[in-house]
């Protein structure tokens, strides 16, 4: 069967819901991030704390905002290529976090902080609490 040109691009369609604060610049660019990596985003103004612990994401791996990308929890500034990645291989796992707000990663990578770039690693989240390093960028040095 041949699907109408339309229907197949909204087939392949990834969603994501973010939850974050109306005033984070560096949330607003991350969901833009997201938009330019084909996903449709809905996002929630209303900070991220409870879905943070809804969806049991320990503190110590927290950020400025949090998105449920696939069943998955998605916390910080996780670049569209690992999120993808994710979503391929499909891991027994809570989801994927970059802690804090690392210059140079995803939304935090605009002409404010020129060519900077920090080192931050991706860590895939478990369902027991603890994490692995999914994905380590290496930054530059300036």
């Amino acid at each position: 069967m041949v699907l109408p040109m339309h229907a197949a691009a909204s087939a392949k369609t990834m969603f994501a819901e973010v939850w974050k604060d109306p005033n984070c610049g560096c949330c607003k660019e991350w969901v833009a991030h997201l938009e330019t990596g084909g996903f449709k985003v809905k996002v929630n103004d209303i900070g991220n704390d409870r879905i943070r612990e809804r969806l049991g994401v320990d503190r110590k791996y927290g950020s400025c905002h949090t998105a449920l990308v696939g069943g998955y929890a998605i916390e910080g500034h996780v670049p569209v290529k690992e999120i993808q990645r994710l979503l391929k291989e499909k891991p027994t796992a809570l989801g994927l976090a970059v802690p804090g707000m690392p210059v140079g990663s995803p939304g935090m990578d605009g002409g404010l902080y020129g060519n900077r770039k920090d080192p931050y690693s991706v860590m895939l989240l478990t369902k027991d609490g603890g994490a692995t390093v999914y994905q380590r960028y290496e930054g530059s040095k300036s």
